[in-house]
């Protein structure tokens, strides 16, 4: 999930185009992106669209972005949105433990309602300063947490942090990354607003990678080329991964616990990440079993 762009969900117009698109995931947004007077049409042209067979056999990841569950839209949007084909709801501004498992259990109820045999997984949008403080333990409150997304918007500009200052970046980057790791989840990164910015968006991304990211959400489709490059390994990295793992191997073999590659010295930590950029590759079709 290198790129996942977002998608309106009051702009049946667009669906099909960001299906054929080069995004690995959809995010269709029912918050931010739908105005108050058109949640509830947003909601109902969402549902036909996912229980269709144009949402079917086109490989990507599948979200929904649903209000908070603090509004009164929470409730419809879980009931209409738990469907087969949506892999993940992306739930903005939980702050308690007691919100995310609130929200697994909607899920699961949905789910049921609905005859959905695999009820998707939480990301959980890390947006505010409480969320931030407790990003571990909203990410380990329940079983359904997948990731953790980086909301730095919400998080900075309403308490005049400058959206764009990099240490204040790198700090709660870093954070959230700790804390997707403290819960065995992945970490993904947020959006840039400023579309015309190319050199930001990727230098933006570039830090969120070398911290561990996933990927990068796009709010504009001339976005998604610059994550997919981005957070996918370089012919440089896949083989040297390659060789630390064939290494690994030999030295288990040989009983040996620390060993050296390319002239660096390399042991389990070093392996677990080669082991994860292989599996990157594979997955992305750059290696072939």
């Amino acid at each position: 999930m290198r790129s996942k762009l977002f998608v309106p969900a009051s702009r049946p117009e667009l669906f099909a185009k960001a299906l054929a698109g080069d995004a690995d995931a959809l995010s269709f947004d029912l918050e931010d992106a739908v105005a108050e007077a058109r949640k509830d049409e947003a909601r109902g042209l969402l549902r036909s669209f996912l229980l269709s067979p144009e949402s079917r056999g086109h490989g990507k990841t599948l979200i929904v972005r649903v209000n908070a569950m603090d509004t009164p839209h929470f409730g419809a949007d879980i009931a209409e949105m738990v469907r087969d084909g949506v892999h993940l709801i992306n739930l903005p501004k939980p702050e308690t433990v007691q919100q995310v498992r609130e929200a697994a259990q909607r899920i699961a109820e949905a789910a049921d309602a609905n005859g959905v045999v695999q009820a998707p997984g939480l990301l959980l949008n890390i947006e505010t300063p409480r969320a931030l403080r407790c990003a571990a333990e909203l990410a380990s409150a329940h079983a359904s947490v997948a990731g953790l997304q980086m909301g730095l918007g919400d998080l900075f500009e309403p308490f005049g942090v400058n959206r764009r200052e990099p240490a204040a970046i790198a700090q709660a980057l870093f954070a959230v990354r700790m804390a997707a790791a403290e819960a065995g989840v992945y970490a993904y990164d947020g959006a840039f607003a400023d579309i015309r910015d190319s050199e930001g968006f990727s230098a933006e991304a570039r830090l969120s990678r070398g911290l561990g990211f996933l990927g990068k959400t796009c709010i504009h489709p001339s976005q998604i080329a610059l994550a997919n490059a981005v957070y996918q390994p370089t012919e440089q990295e896949i083989g040297h991964a390659l060789k630390v793992v064939e290494a690994a191997r030999q030295a288990d073999a040989n009983a040996l616990g620390a060993y050296v590659v390319d002239g660096k010295m390399v042991d389990k930590p070093f392996v677990l990440r080669a082991q994860a950029i292989v599996a990157a590759a594979h997955a992305q079709g750059l290696l072939v079993a």
